[in-house]
Parts: structure tokens; sequence; C-alpha cells
């Protein structure tokens, strides 16, 4: 299709162009040959009388054109997929859509472990692409629309698209069964727990150094972390066997307590609590499939609370029956 002697498919190579920088890449991206890739950048050229990238060293860069197109063309596209994507309605056991969601190993762990069995029964032929919110920008994965759910401490989420609020989470102290340094019983003073070796997980984002944050403006003292793990789930491994401790979300210490010998023990301070929020673009806000799955995880996340619920319960009673039982022997 041709708009004012413009193929409209050009717009497509051009948005991949200016977001690669790299010939090869956009035509990866697209799914075109380096050789037509590059025959679609010399017609965009000729269109707008600009090179538009240009190449310096062993890279490429936006001419100041290039970089004024960025972002219209791809609002444009993203315009344009929001209204020839849109269903009246979606019917989950029928639909082979593919939803891409990105967030971090935690949220991975506790809520989609939940979530998936759950998407199988409901909607067979639907795939789910979980992707690491570690790795680029999620936000720019968000704002082009490559990813349909981003998960994340809704602290960090920025404005520009809606979002809400899945699940609440706060922290544990966590050590290895036989960690003689941390009493089963009785609570660690802030000087012992500062002085034990750490684990921890840290990230090239700032997102995940919340609780090193809170340890460095609250209490004006840094952990001595011994270990740096690769991602949340790792740190738990590192601890059997050690001396150790960290602190970490309590919903993934405690599916961890499933299958390590590790315990949680109480930090010795009130540390701040967590809140995981869906976000997605505004583009697709009425987007019918999108509003299935977010019902889907938000369903799935009211179980977790169910559930954590009952088991403090639980807790608080095991806990009161000894105490009442010796009330009676009293008596």
């Amino acid at each position: 299709m041709h708009f004012r002697n413009l193929d409209l498919n050009l717009l497509v190579a051009l948005d991949a162009l200016l977001l690669e920088r790299n010939i090869t890449q956009a035509g990866r991206r697209i799914h075109l040959s380096q050789s037509a890739t590059s025959s679609a950048l010399a017609r965009l050229r000729e269109y707008f009388g600009d090179e538009l990238l240009t190449q310096v060293g062993r890279r490429m860069i936006c001419t100041p054109l290039g970089e004024s197109l960025v972002e219209p063309v791809r609002r444009i596209l993203l315009e344009v997929q929001a209204t020839v994507a849109a269903q009246p309605s979606f019917d989950p056991g029928s639909a082979t859509r593919c939803f891409k969601l990105m967030m971090s190993d935690y949220v991975a762990t506790v809520l989609m472990s939940k979530a998936l069995p759950r998407l199988e029964r409901l909607a067979p032929r639907v795939r789910i692409e979980v992707l690491c919110n570690d790795v680029g920008s999620p936000f720019e994965e968000l704002d082009r629309a490559d990813v349909d759910l981003l998960i994340m401490p809704q602290r960090y989420l920025r404005n520009a698209h809606p979002c809400e609020v899945l699940f609440e989470d706060d922290f544990t102290g966590v050590a290895w069964n036989d960690n003689t340094l941390v009493p089963v019983e009785g609570r660690l003073s802030v000087e012992q727990y500062l002085s034990l070796g750490h684990v921890t997980a840290r990230f090239a984002t700032a997102r995940a150094a919340t609780v090193d944050e809170w340890f460095v403006t609250q209490l004006g003292h840094e952990r001595r972390v011994e270990v740096v793990a690769m991602n949340f789930n790792s740190v738990f491994a590192s601890l059997v066997g050690t001396q150790r401790v960290a602190t970490i979300h309590r919903r993934l210490a405690r599916y961890y307590q499933q299958y390590l010998p590790i315990r949680l023990f109480d930090v010795p301070f009130e540390l701040p609590h967590l809140a995981e929020a869906v976000q997605w673009h505004r583009h697709f806000n009425l987007d019918p499939g999108t509003l299935w799955l977010r019902g889907v995880l938000k369903d799935v996340a009211r179980e977790m609370e169910s559930v954590q619920q009952e088991e403090t319960a639980r807790s608080a009673a095991v806990i009161a029956f000894p105490d009442a039982t010796a009330h009676r022997s009293r008596r």
C-alpha cells in the first residue's frame, strides 16, 4: 500500500532500522534478508532525502531527521497494530495467541509456577513466553509493545502506561538448617545480624537494590556480602552448608523451604514491604486477550494471598496451643 508515494510497508523496515541501527539485526527482526533490508533503507533514504542512518566506525548512528522519526514511526505502527489486532472477544479455549510476559525470576517462581498450570487448562493452545526483566530495558520493551505484560515492583514502574498491583510481599531472613550462628529460638540483635556473612542477588538495574538501599539509608550500615548470586533463585542453594544468611522475599523463601534444608528467621528490624504490579501498553488497554490474561493472574494472586493468610493463622494457632495447655495444667 502506498501513501503519497511512500510504500507503507517501508515503515516497518524503518522502525526496525531505527531501533537496531544495524542492517543485519534489523533484517532479522522483520524477517528480511540483509540485501532486502539494505534495499529498503535505500528507498527510505531516497524518499526522505536524508541518509537517516550513517556509518561511524563499526556502528550506525541516526541523523537528526532519523532520530526525530523514531517515536512517531513507532507510535503509528502501534496504533495500526492495536487497530488491526482488535477483536470483539477472546476465547481462551480456541485461541492460539502468544503472550510475552517480562518479570524477575522471583515473580516467575512464586506467581507463574501457579499460573501456568491454570493457563494450560484454560487455554491449551496459547503460548506463554516468560522473559527476564533484567535483560536490556524493560521499559523500552513495553513502550514498543514487544511484551504484553511487564511485572515489576510498583515503585519502579513509570506513568506512561496503566498498571495495577498483583500482590504484596515482605522480607525475611533465611539460613541453612544447621547454621549455628543463627539461633533457632530467640532473635538476633542488629549487631549480630550485620556481623554475619550475607548472600545477596545484584543485577544490572537499580531496582534490585531495595533491601540494600534500606540498610544504608535507615541503619547507616552495609551488610558484609560474601556471595553475590546471579539471581534471586540462586540465593537459597548458596546458603546450604554455610554459616551465611540472606534477606529475601518471604514468598520465595517459603517456596524453597519445601525443597531445601533452610529455615526462616525474623530480622531484627522492620523491612519495607513490596508491591508487585503488572503494567501493559496503553494502546492495548481494552485488548480482550490481555484483559483475560490479567484476570487469570489476579485470580492466582488472590489465591496466593488466601493461602498465606491461612498459613499465618495456623502458625499462630500452633504457637498459642502450648500456652493454653500450660494454663489448664496450672489450674
